[in-house]
């Protein structure tokens, strides 16, 4: 691979998915799209990039966007974040949103689904206290590959054993042959959207709750502030947004800020006064399944 076709790649992974690739992630490409030439039969990644430079906007861009995005995730990873959940977003939206009886809440980076599920198995604990809300729960992710896999919900011994405590491995999942399927009723409460954070987003409506852990993190400094600053604008008033533990908006963005108390939690700093409803285009509530569920 030339350096010409190294930066060439290096420019289509930033204008399609913000990935900053440094200058010493030569061996990085070679891994991941040398894996990806031999799967698609293409015979080197200097093959790849000729038909790249042939065929812009298609499969194979978006092929390579793929095989380049990072999807490492785990139940309950980092668990401060989903102990915030439950303990204290959970309650003050509990009591915020009393008369709406309304709760959306977007993943932004759902990867292969484990975020969204451990947020919904979190739900299912609370559904009595939930009974008769509207409950969005929406996941999106850049990668068709990683949805489909969290769509059909199917992990293996390895991934339910990190982070996935016992007693909801045995209470939201069934096993298959040698792999674990989440249950129907957990499966059925998180929408799955591709959707790319350099979009726009606007027709996703308004959110009490925005999860966009660990992705921001291989994104340049003005590509983190345009995401944040996009997402900050889907914050419904008095919304929360939860960050990874690496991660902040000190020195990046102005339109979150800190929470005072809780770390890793931001709020958004303008506050607007607008409804929380959906937009044009936003997708449907499930309800809760019943507890014993």
């Amino acid at each position: 691979m030339t350096e010409r076709d190294f930066a060439f790649l290096r420019d289509l992974l930033h204008r399609r998915s913000g990935l900053s690739l440094g200058t010493d992630k030569h061996y990085l490409v070679d891994s991941r799209l040398g894996m990806l030439c031999r799967r698609l039969g293409i015979e080197d990644i200097p093959a790849l990039v000729e038909r790249l430079r042939g065929e812009p906007h298609g499969e194979l861009e978006s092929a390579v966007v793929d095989a380049m995005t990072t999807n490492e995730t785990l139940f309950f990873r980092d668990r401060t974040p989903f102990d915030l959940f439950r303990n204290v977003i959970l309650p003050e939206k509990l009591a915020a949103n009393a008369a709406s009886r309304s709760l959306r809440i977007w993943c932004a980076a759902v990867s292969s689904g484990q975020e969204a599920y451990s947020l919904a198995m979190i739900l299912h604990e609370h559904a009595q206290s939930l009974a008769g809300w509207r409950v969005d729960l929406l996941g999106t992710d850049i990668s068709a590959e990683v949805l489909e896999k969290a769509r059909q919900g199917l992990y293996t011994q390895f991934e339910v054993q990190r982070g996935l405590p016992i007693q909801m491995l045995l209470r939201h999942f069934r096993q298959e042959g040698d792999k674990w399927r989440v249950d129907e009723h957990i499966r059925g409460m998180v929408e799955l959207r591709r959707h790319n954070l350099l979009d726009p987003n606007a027709h996703f409506g308004q959110f009490d709750v925005i999860f966009c852990r660990n992705v921001l993190i291989y994104f340049d400094v003005p590509t983190k502030a345009r995401v944040m600053d996009a997402l900050a604008q889907r914050l419904a008033p008095n919304g929360v947004f939860v960050l990874g533990a690496a991660e902040t908006v000190i020195g990046i963005s102005t339109s979150l800020v800190p929470d005072e108390t809780h770390r890793g939690l931001y709020r958004d700093a303008g506050a607007r006064a607008v409804s929380s409803a959906p937009a044009g285009g936003g997708f449907v509530g499930l309800p809760l399944p019943p507890r014993g569920a």
